[in-house]
């Protein structure tokens, strides 16, 4: 199964393949901002990924247009809820608000 690292933590947590980043930091307990319950709606959910982008799934038109409405966005932007986990390991930063600082 693949690990999700978080920074700033530096926690790892094993999800498996075919799971949206929110649902496997959901089970892994950690804390992060879903509003819309993973419907892509409100852009809570935003974390940029570090490394591994090339396992998630790509960006779709709905989760793009989200994007485009969010301050501080930048190319390692994603929702978690619409990322899916692919089969190799991906590091994320979780921001400010999604992580408790």
């Amino acid at each position: 199964m693949p690990m999700i690292t978080l920074t700033p933590s530096g926690k790892s947590i094993e999800a498996a393949a075919g799971t949206s980043l929110l649902s496997a930091l959901l089970a892994a307990g950690e804390s992060i901002a879903h509003k819309c319950e993973g419907k892509s709606e409100c852009g809570s959910c935003h974390i940029f990924v570090q490394e591994g982008r090339k396992s998630l799934s790509k960006v779709q038109r709905v989760e793009n247009e989200k994007l485009d409405s969010i301050v501080g966005v930048g190319s390692k932007s994603r929702l978690a809820c619409q990322a899916i986990l692919g089969t190799e390991d991906v590091t994320i930063e979780l921001l400010g608000f999604n992580s408790g600082r």
